[in-house]
C-alpha cells in the first residue's frame, strides 16, 4: 500500500484527472481504467499498471482481493475518486496504465487484421475490439478520424478486450495508405466493406492472408483507402434493410473470416 489521499488539490490527483481529457493522456501516455471488471481484466492480463486508486469508505472491493497486497494500491476519498471517473457515479477502483502500442512496422507480416477508418463512434469501436478479440484477430488498427482509443467512453466499451488483441491507432491518412500498401505489395489482400459491389463475403476466401477495412459510419471508407485495397466485400441481404451498423458489419463479416479460417 501506498498510504491515502484525501485532496482534490494534491498534483498526483490533478495529474490522474487530467487523464481524462485526450492532451493529458498524450502528454502523459498513460490512461484510466475505471471499475472492478476493467481494473480486474487488466490485472489479470498483466497490463503495465502504474496506480491503483480505492475508496478510503468501501475498501478494496472482493473481486479484486487477490491483488490487496500489491504495493500500487492507495487508498483516497470520495471527492478523489470523483475527480479521476468520467462517470456521474464514481467507481469503487480507478487504475492508472500506461499506453502500450506496437510499432507498426511490426504488423506488416500479421496475416489477419482489422481496420477502422474514421469511425467516430466510442461504442462502435470498442465493440468491433471485443468482435476482433473474440475470433482471434492478429490485430486492429484505428486509422484517422476514429474515436480515441484511450477515452473513458472507448475503454469502457471494450470491456476489457482492449488487452487481448494489440490496437495500434494511427493520426495520418498518408500513414495507413502507406501500410496498406506494404502490406499488398506482400501478398495480402485488403479488403474494403462495402454496400455492394466486389465480391460477397461468402466467395471472398478469408484463409488467404487478409486486413478487413470497415469505415465510417455515414461515409464509408475514405477514397484514398479504396484506391489502396485489392476489391470490395459485401454482406448480401434480403429484404428492405440497406446496411447494417459498422460494428455490427465488422462482427459479420470477421465471423464468416473466422468460419473460414479454422480449417487452417
Amino acid at each position: 500500500m501506498n498510504g491515502e489521499i484525501v485532496s482534490v488539490q494534491n498534483p498526483r490527483v490533478k495529474s490522474w484527472a487530467g487523464l481524462l481529457e485526450k492532451k493529458g493522456r498524450n502528454e502523459q501516455h498513460r490512461y484510466l481504467l475505471e471499475g472492478v471488471h476493467l481494473v480486474k481484466e487488466a490485472l489479470l492480463a498483466d497490463v503495465p499498471l502504474e496506480t491503483l486508486l480505492y475508496s478510503l469508505e468501501r475498501g478494496i472491493p472482493a473481486e479484486l482481493t487477490p491483488w490487496k497486497d500489491d504495493r500500487r494500491w492507495i487508498a483516497v476519498s470520495e471527492p478523489v475518486l470523483a475527480k479521476c471517473c468520467s462517470t456521474k457515479t464514481p467507481q469503487a477502483v480507478v487504475a492508472v496504465a500506461h499506453m502500450v502500442e506496437p510499432v507498426a512496422d511490426s504488423l506488416l507480416s500479421a496475416p489477419w487484421v482489422l481496420v477502422a477508418d474514421g469511425v467516430q463512434d466510442p461504442g462502435n469501436i470498442g465493440t468491433m475490439i471485443r468482435s476482433a478479440a473474440a475470433v482471434g484477430v492478429d490485430a486492429v488498427i484505428l486509422g484517422p478520424g476514429c474515436a480515441d482509443l484511450y477515452a473513458p467512453k472507448t475503454v469502457r466499451a471494450t470491456m476489457g478486450a482492449l488487452f487481448q488483441v494489440p490496437v495500434l491507432q494511427l493520426t495520418k491518412t498518408s500513414e495507413l495508405v502507406h501500410l496498406l500498401q506494404q502490406v499488398r505489395s506482400s501478398g495480402t489482400q485488403v479488403l474494403v466493406a462495402a454496400l455492394e459491389g466486389g465480391a460477397t463475403m461468402y466467395d471472398v476466401d478469408w484463409r488467404e492472408r487478409s486486413w478487413l477495412v470497415v469505415g465510417n459510419e455515414g461515409s464509408g471508407v475514405s477514397p484514398e483507402i479504396v484506391a489502396v485495397a485489392s476489391q470490395n466485400v459485401y454482406i448480401p441481404m434480403s429484404g428492405q434493410t440497406e446496411s447494417l451498423n459498422v460494428a455490427m458489419a465488422a462482427t459479420v463479416l470477421l465471423y464468416e473470416a473466422y468460419r473460414q479460417r479454422r480449417s487452417l
